[in-house]
């Protein structure tokens, strides 16, 4: 083996060491403070709260639960959220609210309300790809630029084949 060849060897071992050992050294400059992982970690247990409350909701529209269950799940849910709620506000330095349970009530309202909407949003696009689908089938079918030369049956500007026979149209 010549020396030539052995330098480039090393050089290549260097380099791929290199690239390996980048990642390694370099830092990570984001860290996450402990404030902003206690909010984080109060604010996913207040989706659940709410999450909880809208399936209960749900379930009992459906008839799964008794009437006789259903309020004091209710009651244990909000007031669940509302604690949740009061932690949050003491931890961000806000003003406590004195109304937590209502503001938990709004939350499960608003979500209900962005859920309609996402469900109206997907119909509406559903009716309109479906009228851009038509209406391109009767734009496709109007548009006859001749006819095939073997079979003599109608052909798209567009086909290269008759889509009847098969033999090239060009």
């Amino acid at each position: 083996m010549d020396l030539g060849a052995i330098f480039l060897l090393l050089a290549l071992l260097i380099l791929v060491g290199l690239f390996i050992f980048t990642p390694f050294s370099v830092r990570r400059a984001r860290r996450v403070s402990q404030e902003d992982q206690e909010t984080s970690a109060l604010m996913a247990e207040r989706d659940r709260a709410i999450n909880s409350l809208q399936e209960l909701d749900f379930d009992f529209s459906l008839g799964k639960i008794p009437a006789e269950d259903y309020p004091e799940q209710r009651a244990a849910l909000l007031k669940r959220g509302a604690e949740i709620l009061r932690q949050l506000d003491d931890h961000q330095s806000e003003a406590a609210a004195s109304d937590a349970e209502s503001r938990l009530e709004a939350a499960v309202a608003a979500r209900r309300a962005d859920a309609a909407v996402v469900k109206d949003q997907v119909l509406d696009a559903d009716d309109e790809l479906e009228s851009l689908i038509i209406s391109r089938r009767k734009s496709r079918k109007a548009k006859s630029v001749g006819f095939c030369p073997s079979c003599g049956k109608p052909v798209l500007g567009s086909d290269s084949f008759c889509p009847h026979c098969g033999k090239p149209v060009r």
